[in-house]
């Protein structure tokens, strides 16, 4: 795990979380590595604890590589630990919102292992995402499904996001949020 790896900081009661940028495409058409069997996992609890995304979990391998690596920008991991007891503690993705001429505003997804909530991560995978996305020519980001009772709204809020839109009651009754907000704040692609 060293190829793409930075260290983006130091969090409560853990050392440093490494950030591993896995290697997305249009076509995904070969086995999934260590990476991306981990984030699978990962994000099948998430989807089992009904947090945040649409999906009924758990999904399968290829339903995953369809929703996380196929035609992503970005997908990038956050990992604590070293060598064999390394733990995926969160991930995100950047892809485009829309085609054409819609296609420099940037969609994101996000989650963040229950164990390492409330600790920052959240905000610092937010915070590095919304650089990455202005580096790769995005001018803006806008998040399409947030459930209205999704405690990261609040985290949206204080990283300039606003709403922008709303839909109702699209699963089991709960409104979502469109939010977004603009990248030209932060320093311009080099």
């Amino acid at each position: 795990m060293t190829s793409g790896e930075v260290t983006i900081g130091t969090f409560v009661d853990a050392g440093g979380i490494r950030l591993v940028e896995l290697h997305p495409g249009e076509v995904w058409d070969r086995p999934l590595g260590d990476e991306e069997r981990a984030l699978h996992a990962a994000f099948n609890e998430v989807l089992a604890a009904g947090e945040g995304y649409p999906q009924a979990g758990p999904i399968s391998r290829d339903e995953f590589v369809a929703y996380w690596l196929t035609g992503k920008s970005v997908v990038m991991t956050a990992w604590t630990g070293s060598g064999d007891s390394n733990e995926l503690v969160g991930a995100y993705y950047l892809q485009p919102n829309g085609f054409g001429r819609a296609a420099h505003v940037a969609n994101g997804g996000y989650f963040v292992s229950a164990p390492w909530r409330n600790r920052g991560l959240g905000g610092t995978l937010l915070d590095h995402s919304m650089t990455v996305a202005r580096s790769r020519g995005f001018d803006a980001l806008q998040f399409n499904f947030v459930f209205v009772d999704n405690p990261a709204r609040r985290l949206y809020r204080r990283k300039g996001f606003r709403e922008v839109g709303r839909v109702p009651e699209v699963i089991d009754g709960a409104d979502v949020l469109i939010l977004w907000r603009s990248l030209a704040d932060l320093s311009p692609p080099v």
